[in-house]
């Protein structure tokens, strides 16, 4: 069964919100927020610069490793598999 995806009401939906006009305001009021909460909170933000530094550390290698799950977890035909085999003899 074929079914035409060129029309035009499907091209409205998947322009989706964040093309809408309606996103830019809120990207805008974002913009503007973020400028007044960092002018206003900056010299008591500037203390915590180092912990959330050391704090960013463990929190990348967390996300980078997705959680430690694909460690040791390759097949015995894989190239990791025979340069192991292949480092013992």
């Amino acid at each position: 069964m074929h079914h035409d995806h060129s029309s035009p009401h499907t091209s409205d939906r998947r322009s989706g919100f964040w093309r809408s006009r309606y996103a830019l305001g809120m990207l805008v009021l974002g913009i503007v927020a973020g400028y007044f909460l960092w002018t206003e909170h900056r010299a008591h933000l500037q203390q915590w610069w180092p912990y959330a530094l050391l704090l960013a550390c463990p929190l990348m290698h967390l996300f980078m490793h997705k959680g430690h799950g694909g460690h040791g977890n390759q097949s015995p035909g894989s190239d990791e598999g025979r340069r192991s085999n292949s480092d013992r003899d």
